[in-house]
C-alpha cells in the first residue's frame, strides 16, 4: 500500500530574505528571473562530464565557479550520495491521423494496452479516431481529456518494445529540434539518460545525473562514498507549469517513487551519525522527503504530490547537485527552499553573467 504522504506547513526559511521576503505566502513572480535564450543548452557537451559546476555554500552565502570533476573534492569518506536510477523511455513518437501529423508523448501504461498520452496538435483528435504510427503499428483515442490528454487503446501488446524501434528521446520544448530529427535520435537516446539508469518509467531525463561518468562514481567510491539509489519515475508533474499567482495555490500531479530497504538504512544510518546526505537532483530530494516519516526514511513503493517551496523544512537531504532551472518552475522553487531565495536568485543571475549553460543539457550546482 502508498505510505501516506507527511503534512509539511507552510512557513519561513531562516534563508528566505529574497523578493517577497516577508509576505506570505510567495508569488510565482518572485520566481523569475532573466534569461538569454542563447544560453539554454541545445546539445549535450561532447563528454560527460565536462559541465562546469558552479559551487553554491549556503552558510556562508558564497558563489565560487569548479567544474564536475572537481565534485570528488566535496565528499570525504562516509558521506553518502543518492540517486535517481530512472530510465527514460523513447517516449516522443509520431502518428498520423489521416494524413495529418501528430506528436505524442507516452505518458504511462494506465492498463493493458492502455496508454495516457500528451499530444499536439489535440484539438485533431477525438474519442474513436485512429491514430497510425507505423505499418501495423496503431491504435484508436479511447478518452479525450484537457490539456492534451489522451488515452491511445492499442491492440497489440508490448508497446514498450515498439518505441525503443519508432521512438525518439523526450526532450523538453526549449530544446529545439527538427521534427523526427533522425540524424540526432541515437545521440539523444544515449545522452538523455544517465549512466545508471536501470529502472523503466520516465518520461524526463533526472537531468542532475547526466553529468557522472562510470569513472567519477567509480572515483567517489573509491574515497569511501556510500553511493546509493532511489527511484522516481519523472513524469509530466516535473515539468507542469505553474499558472497559479501564488506559489502555495500550486498542485502538484502525482508521480512515483520508491525507496528500497538498503537505501532507506544507509540514508538514516547517515543522518544519525552526522554524515551528509546528498542528493543529485531535485527528483531525489522529493522521492526522500516524500519518504520521511516519524523521525527517518521509510522504504517503500508510494505516490508523491509533494511540491517543496519556500518555508518547507528539509528533513532527509543536507546537500544538493542540480542543474539550472526554468524561471518559474517548481523545480527552481525547490532549489530556492534549499538554498534561501535571495542566494539562489543571484546565483542564477550570477550564472547568467559567467555565460553557464542552462537546462537538461547545460552546467551544474552544488549546494553546500
Amino acid at each position: 500500500m502508498p505510505v501516506p504522504e507527511e503534512k509539511h506547513e507552510p512557513g519561513r526559511s531562516s534563508l528566505a530574505k529574497g523578493p517577497g521576503a516577508g509576505r506570505v505566502p510567495w508569488k510565482v513572480a518572485d520566481f523569475d528571473y532573466e534569461l538569454p535564450p542563447e544560453l539554454i543548452a541545445q546539445h549535450p557537451l561532447p563528454r560527460r562530464g565536462d559541465s562546469r559546476m558552479m559551487v553554491v555554500e549556503r552558510a556562508a552565502s558564497r558563489i565560487s565557479h569548479r567544474t564536475f570533476r572537481d565534485l570528488p573534492g566535496f565528499f570525504a569518506a562516509g558521506d553518502l550520495l543518492v540517486l535517481n536510477d530512472t530510465k527514460v523511455i523513447p517516449a516522443r513518437a509520431w502518428g498520423e491521423k489521416a494524413g495529418a501529423k501528430i506528436e505524442f508523448l507516452f505518458v504511462r501504461e494506465v492498463g493493458p494496452g492502455l496508454w495516457e498520452t500528451l499530444c499536439r496538435p489535440a484539438r485533431k483528435l477525438g474519442p474513436g479516431d485512429r491514430v497510425v504510427f507505423a505499418p501495423g503499428f496503431e491504435a484508436f483515442v479511447e478518452e479525450a481529456g484537457e490539456e492534451g490528454k489522451r488515452v491511445l487503446r492499442f491492440e497489440r501488446p508490448n508497446i514498450r518494445a515498439e518505441l525503443d524501434l519508432i521512438g525518439y528521446a523526450p526532450l523538453p520544448p526549449y530544446i529545439k529540434r527538427r521534427r523526427e530529427d533522425l540524424g540526432r535520435r541515437a545521440e539523444d537516446l544515449e545522452r538523455y539518460q544517465t549512466v545508471f539508469a536501470r529502472k523503466e518509467g520516465a518520461v524526463a531525463a533526472p537531468t542532475a545525473g547526466l553529468h557522472f561518468t562510470r569513472k567519477a562514481l567509480a572515483e567517489l567510491k573509491t574515497k569511501g562514498v556510500a553511493v546509493r539509489h532511489v527511484t522516481l519515475e519523472v513524469g509530466p508533474a516535473t515539468f507542469q507549469p505553474v499558472r497559479a499567482e501564488f506559489v502555495t495555490d500550486h498542485r502538484m500531479l502525482e508521480e512515483w517513487c520508491s525507496v528500497s530497504p538498503a537505501a532507506a538504512h544507509d540514508v538514516n544510518a547517515a543522518k544519525a551519525e552526522g554524515r551528509p546526505v546528498t542528493a543529485v537532483g531535485t527528483t531525489v530530494v522529493r522521492t526522500l522527503e516524500s519518504a520521511w516519516h516519524d523521525g527517518g526514511v521509510r522504504p517503500g513503493r508510494r505516490s508523491t504530490s509533494l511540491f517543496i517551496h519556500p518555508g518547507f523544512e528539509f528533513r532527509a537531504v543536507d546537500r544538493l547537485l542540480t542543474n539550472f532551472h526554468l524561471p518559474k518552475s517548481t523545480l527552481l522553487m525547490l532549489v530556492a527552499a534549499f538554498s534561501g531565495p535571495e542566494l539562489v536568485l543571484e546565483a542564477y543571475r550570477e550564472a547568467v553573467r559567467e555565460r553557464y549553460r542552462f537546462f537538461s543539457y547545460g552546467d551544474c550546482m552544488l549546494v553546500l
